[in-house]
């Protein structure tokens, strides 16, 4: 059994995707997660990619809820927060991605709950920090897309901006999210010292940008333009990189090596083409770029993408098909290394854990919980209530309508 943060709590107040989903791989990991909801439950269950929807739970909430716990309770009730201020006297790490405010209201800000538990970890995620003249403002992946300049260098000049086909800042945003946090559980158990952890959208889709943004930060001459090829995203990637059409589709070329350049022009019969490697001087770079393209559309055009994958195999050259889910999931690597869970073991299809221990076994996720699913026992195992004590906080509204 995967248990490697046995031992770890973390009572978590997210909500929308960055928050929950970072808290999702410390659950995958073997924290017991406690998510903390209202009793309408949080935002990401009332809002689903695509307007799909599985057994009446959203794709958002089943994507990043896995292997959690779910009490429900109303923190703006006295006893809510009283049960919230009983659980968090129980953790390791207390998280939230409200907007900077929100928490303080509620008592259950960093500084109170410092004081109240001086080895806390206390782990913020938000749209742009906690401070500076956008940290009131709605943070969202497509927005920090827009802001931070992803969808700038996605798209092309004959299309304008666009952004890229998968909630990217989010997902690295909860990466980062959990990155930090492990680093903060590892000093804590060093030292005893506790500490506040921030991520943030703007942040994550900074760091996406490590290589474009240095590549345009120290250029000799920045370029005019940083949308202009047709063949691929990113102003700096020169062809032959890029997607081409063949007979019966597309695939992606990929000749970041001499050696590669080379077996694929001698493997087509057109080993003068080596010397147009953009490592090599060919006159001006962009008008390069723009004959090589045309060449090699012409090229690419003549076989089938699975002549093209014969032939990246036989000439040890980098070349790979546009696959779709449907693809992917008949793929031999995906299915020996990252295969689907069923929907007989957890209720729904899902990815797994994507990080592999060798030697040990990781069990299947618990599904994302329904509402307040765990309340009752949480509150029973947690913080040792009885029934009278849970149906007085009942009485008290600590539960909300639910």
């Amino acid at each position: 059994m995967l248990d490697l943060l046995s031992g770890i709590r973390v009572v978590s107040f997210n909500h929308f995707l960055l928050g929950p989903m970072g808290i999702q791989a410390l659950g995958d990991l073997g924290a017991d997660v406690i998510s903390v909801e209202n009793s309408d439950g949080a935002w990401q269950r009332h809002w689903s990619c695509g307007d799909l929807w599985h057994d009446g739970q959203s794709m958002l909430h089943l994507c990043a809820n896995r292997n959690k716990r779910s009490v429900a309770i109303d923190l703006k009730s006295e006893k809510g927060r009283e049960i919230a201020l009983r659980l968090v006297d129980t953790a390791d790490v207390v998280s939230e991605n409200f907007r900077p405010g929100v928490m303080a209201k509620l008592g259950l800000d960093y500084e109170t709950l410092k004081a109240r538990k001086p080895d806390l970890i206390y782990a913020s995620a938000s749209g742009y920090g906690p401070d500076g003249p956008y940290a009131e403002r709605p943070g969202q992946d497509l927005l920090a897309q827009a802001l931070f300049g992803l969808m700038a260098i996605t798209g092309q000049a004959s299309t304008g901006p666009r952004p890229v086909g998968a909630s990217v800042v989010d997902h690295h945003g909860a990466a980062l999210f959990a990155m930090g946090i492990l680093a903060a559980i590892v000093r804590r158990q060093r030292t005893g010292q506790g500490c506040r952890v921030d991520a943030s959208l703007m942040q994550a889709a900074l760091d996406l940008q490590m290589e474009p943004l240095v590549s345009w930060l120290n250029a000799a001459e920045k370029p005019r333009s940083i949308h202009t090829h047709r063949h691929v995203a990113g102003w700096h990637y020169a062809a032959p990189y890029g997607v081409y059409a063949t007979k019966d589709g597309h695939i992606l070329f990929m000749a970041s090596e001499r050696e590669f350049w080379k077996n694929f022009c001698e493997g087509v019969g057109r080993p003068e083409l080596f010397e147009r490697w953009p490592g090599s001087q060919f006159g001006d770079h962009a008008r390069g770029n723009t004959e090589l393209r045309a060449i090699l559309r012409e090229i690419f055009a003549s076989k089938s993408s699975a002549e093209w994958l014969a032939f990246g195999l036989e000439h040890n050259t980098p070349i790979a098909p546009s696959n779709t889910p449907k693809t992917i999931r008949d793929d031999p690597q995906f299915q020996d290394r990252l295969p689907w869970i069923p929907a007989s073991k957890v209720g729904a299809e899902m990815l797994p854990c994507p990080i592999k221990f060798v030697g040990e076994t990781i069990p299947d996720p618990t599904m994302a919980p329904t509402v307040g699913e765990h309340t009752e026992s949480v509150l029973r195992e947690v913080l040792g209530w009885d029934d009278s004590r849970i149906e007085q906080a009942r009485a008290a509204g600590a539960f909300g309508k639910g």
